[in-house]
């Protein structure tokens, strides 16, 4: 007897035709097949499952107790796959269901959240699930279905888009450099006061070089040392020393002057490679909308250049 699981798609609804016409000529010019296929099918259906469907006699075919009660299920079954297909279906069409997005925690609450509205109100059957940490997330592993990441891409496992680079500025507050000569140079910085970002990976390094020329890492000896960006960026707003942060960070605030970038003649950062902002999701021949219509939702609303970036 062979398994059940070898009963394909094309006998069960062949077997519901044939309960509902009791006739195998009819089912067989519906498919343009012979009688005898369509019998064949239906036995190959009894032998599968070790059960008599119908009685045949020279006059009808009635479906058996046993028929009968298969149909039911039978029919069931083809409704629920009928309607998982136009669900499916209608996902092509309109983003729709649950999305899982994760995001670095104080990016997220500078330019993701500030978005979530105007995703919803674009995409109102879309489901979202925002989660903000720090930590690596894997996709293959973790809960999550589109990962803005920033920083040196290197997982060829994962597809990406690309909104921009991380650009970083060197910068202080109006008040601080009323009361401290302006830095010409990154060697002056060992007579600033200094605000350090430490993350779970160590300080952060103050890297500096002048166009065409090799990155130099400045150590610093900082006045204050915090794992919460927040925490330097209002200090730093305050008048308490300098700060080296990426320009989503303090774009704005650099815009309407509260805070003032220094050593323009230099480029800065925390690491020698190019640091992407990007979209990341698993590899798929597929990618499902939800991704697709997030992923450019964002592409449009940071813009060309991003719309936290300087000119220049």
């Amino acid at each position: 007897m062979n398994h059940p699981d070898d009963i394909s798609l094309r006998a069960f609804k062949l077997f519901i035709e044939v309960c509902e016409a009791l006739n195998f000529s009819v089912v067989a010019r519906r498919h343009g097949i012979s009688p005898s296929q369509v019998s064949r099918i239906i036995h190959q259906l009894e032998d599968s499952l070790g059960q008599q469907l119908f009685y045949r006699n020279t006059r009808a075919i009635i479906p058996t107790e046993n028929g009968r009660l298969f149909a039911e299920s039978v029919r069931q079954t083809l409704q629920q796959l009928e309607d998982a297909r136009r669900l499916m279906e209608e996902r092509t069409r309109e983003p729709s269901g649950l999305v899982r997005m994760n995001a670095p925690v104080f990016f997220g609450q500078r330019h993701i959240a500030p978005g979530l509205a105007g995703l919803s109100a674009l995409y109102p059957r879309l489901k979202i699930e925002l989660v903000q940490t720090d930590d690596y997330i894997d996709p293959h592993r973790d809960a999550a279905d589109v990962i803005f990441r920033i920083g040196t891409l290197s997982d060829s496992s994962c597809h990406v888009r690309i909104f921009g680079t991380q650009r970083f500025h060197l910068a202080a507050s109006p008040e601080y450099l009323r009361n401290h000569p302006l830095p010409q140079s990154p060697e002056d910085l060992t007579d600033h006061h200094c605000l350090l970002y430490r993350g779970s990976s160590g300080p952060n390094r103050w890297l500096f070089r002048r166009p065409e020329e090799e990155w130099v890492h400045f150590p610093v000896s900082p006045l204050l040392t915090s794992n919460n960006a927040e925490t330097l960026l209002i200090s730093a707003l305050q008048g308490m020393g300098i700060v080296l942060f990426p320009d989503w960070l303090i774009g704005d605030k650099l815009q309407t002057g509260e805070l003032k970038a220094l050593l323009p003649g230099f480029t800065a950062s925390i690491a020698t490679e190019p640091q992407s902002i990007a979209a990341i999701y698993p590899g798929s021949r597929h990618p499902p909308l939800n991704i697709r219509a997030v992923i450019d939702y964002y592409l449009a609303l940071f813009g060309t250049p991003l719309y936290w970036q300087l000119p220049g």
